[in-house]
């Protein structure tokens, strides 16, 4: 049984995880107002930049993009604590088999992201022309 103190760890730990997420989120569009990223690096965005219409094939591969780099996100969080209740369960068997899961069940996400990542690209970027 976890005593309170460790649920507060875990649960204050999970959240520093999703506050910086957020703020490497929010530092991407800031990155690109300033200059540090060039509209010709990603060309759903050169419509966007310039003030022209892009496509609904675009938005969408746009869209989905961000969600699926959010769910990858979500999964290198998920090993880090995965990797922290690994290290921090002192010997105890149901504790290093918990984080075993997660770690396990993360990587599998990491794969099925990927996998979507590129079926994606392949099916909405075959009309476009960028792949």
């Amino acid at each position: 049984m976890k005593s309170k103190s460790q649920i507060i760890k875990q649960t204050l730990l999970v959240f520093a995880l999703m506050i910086g997420a957020i703020s490497l989120f929010s530092a991407i569009p800031m990155a690109s107002a300033v200059g540090l990223l060039d509209a010709g690096d990603n060309p759903e965005v050169i419509g966007a930049a310039t003030g022209g219409e892009t496509s609904l094939r675009g938005l969408i591969l746009t869209l989905v993009n961000y969600f699926l780099g959010f769910l990858g996100l979500l999964a290198v969080i998920m090993i880090i604590y995965g990797g922290v209740s690994y290290v921090t369960s002192a010997g105890n068997d149901e504790a290093v088999g918990k984080a075993k899961k997660i770690i396990m069940y993360a990587v599998i996400g990491i794969i099925l992201i990927l996998l979507s990542f590129v079926l994606v690209r392949a099916v909405l970027g075959a009309g476009t022309g960028t792949e």
